[in-house]
């Protein structure tokens, strides 16, 4: 427990990706991709319960040696693609059938985020009394140079006119969901979950620990910054 709190981290590992076959046990360094989310919230030392929710024996297999709990498997309709992550997370708290009052989404595809960063989004948690925190990166680019592009690839009025000459240090800092750490009231969770309709505050983490793989170039920049030495 921490502050009166009973807090449980979910973390959803579902097999079969299509983008990165099998990218959360993928080795990433000669570990399985899921064990490096799986350690960091073991060593935030923050949580009451870690469970791993998964579709394969084998995931949980993997997900109990690396030290998280995989008390079932998922149901079929948490398993395919279309299923949601707070779906998982509303599957796991009412199969286990205890009471917890914080719930962590903590996705195995953020392999760098820290124990310090996990910490340190619960205590701004608690801290502004939220609803919800969720975790941010700075985006490296100003949304005024951001825009989709027509079948002609015409560029006419991508960037507005009061934006066009404006140096980027005179844009602002952008952020972007980073899906590292999501901290929620269990007493909102629910499949449709809508964070932004909340008492929902950003936690600022830096790009390094914000790598969140979806494919190849994802993995390697990860292993790039593994074997380099985060700062």
């Amino acid at each position: 427990m921490l502050n009166g709190k009973k807090i449980i981290a979910v973390i959803p590992a579902r097999s079969g990706s299509k983008g990165l076959k099998d990218k959360n046990i993928k080795p990433l360094l000669g570990r399985p991709l899921l064990s490096y989310t799986v350690e960091a919230a073991r060593k935030s030392g923050v949580f009451d319960r870690i469970v791993l929710s998964t579709d394969s024996r084998r995931y949980a297999k993997i997900g109990m040696d690396c030290g998280a709990e995989v008390p079932f498997l998922r149901h079929r309709r948490t398993s395919g693609d279309g299923a949601s992550s707070w779906g998982v997370v509303a599957e796991t708290l009412s199969r286990l059938g205890e009471n917890f009052d914080v719930v962590a989404l903590l996705q195995p595809t953020s392999p760098l985020r820290s124990a310090r960063s996990v910490r340190g989004a619960l205590a701004e948690f608690f801290e502004k009394d939220a609803d919800a925190v969720v975790s941010v990166c700075e985006f490296p680019h100003s949304k005024a140079w951001i825009n989709t592009l027509p079948k002609s690839l015409s560029m006419r009025n991508f960037v507005e006119k009061k934006h066009a000459n404006k140096p980027r240090q005179k844009l602002g800092p952008c952020y972007i969901l980073n899906g590292a750490v999501y901290i929620v009231k269990t007493r909102f969770v629910k499949a449709s979950l809508d964070l932004f309709s909340l008492k929902t505050y950003a936690y600022i983490m830096d790009r390094e620990e914000s790598v969140d793989i979806d494919c190849g170039f994802d993995f390697k920049m990860a292993e790039f910054i593994l074997r380099n030495g985060r700062k």
